[in-house]
């Protein structure tokens, strides 16, 4: 399946160079392995897209309710947060 999402002119240039390779979304759709994110670089001053167009395979999907992570306390996400790690 194909998806299309809106990415930001920072996070557009870091994909394209190979430097981020990881989304963080939140979960208001479906996504599975093998699907296609159509990212369109949209430009939040302006709210417009700039024409420009990445299409990128899904290769893993990870889906995290913060409130039932069996890993930490809630109080310990709230105060420092989560972060996501790329690995190469």
């Amino acid at each position: 399946m194909k998806i299309r999402k809106k990415v930001w002119p920072v996070y557009f240039r870091s994909i394209l160079a190979g430097d981020k390779n990881f989304e963080l979304r939140l979960n208001d759709f479906e996504c599975r392995i093998g699907d296609i994110l159509i990212l369109e670089e949209w430009n939040p001053e302006t709210q417009k897209y700039t024409g420009r167009v990445l299409e990128k395979k899904v290769g893993y999907v990870l889906k995290i309710n913060p409130n039932k992570l069996p890993f930490w306390p809630k109080e310990e996400i709230e105060k420092y947060g989560l972060q996501i790690i790329s690995l190469k």
